[in-house]
């Protein structure tokens, strides 16, 4: 029996999702992408790479379900609407990337960006004048 276990079928799935989300950020920064892609680009890649959820992921079931449902159908949504010959393009690229080693500074950067963000909204709601 030469199957794959359920756990490295779940990694494979996870490793194509990433690459998946490498080339739709690749794609919100390409100019040749029509706007509308690569704002949609920009929101599914932020979301799918940030170590942020809408529901954590220490909930069981639950905080899992977002990740396997918005992330797929945010990357389908941009892949329709980038041309197939420019998707595939991107993603060549994206794959060659996952060959690398990753960006501990990108990690630090998206953690930053978050931790800005929040700050931002905390501080709005503190000093706004109906607290």
């Amino acid at each position: 029996m030469t199957g794959k276990s359920l756990s490295e079928r779940i990694g494979d799935l996870g490793h194509r999702l990433a690459i998946e989300a490498h080339a739709a950020w690749l794609a919100a920064r390409d100019p040749r992408v029509p706007m509308l892609a690569r704002i949609l680009a920009i929101a599914v890649a932020a979301y799918a790479l940030s170590p942020i959820d809408l529901i954590p992921d220490f909930i069981p079931v639950l905080g899992w379900l977002d990740d396997l449902v918005i992330v797929p159908l945010g990357l389908l949504a941009v892949r329709r609407l980038i041309p197939a010959a420019l998707w595939a393009e991107l993603h060549t690229t994206a794959e060659a990337a996952s060959e690398r080693p990753s960006s501990r500074v990108g990690m630090v950067l998206v953690l930053l960006l978050w931790a800005g963000l929040l700050y931002t909204v905390y501080w709005s709601v503190r000093t706004s004048p109906w607290h």
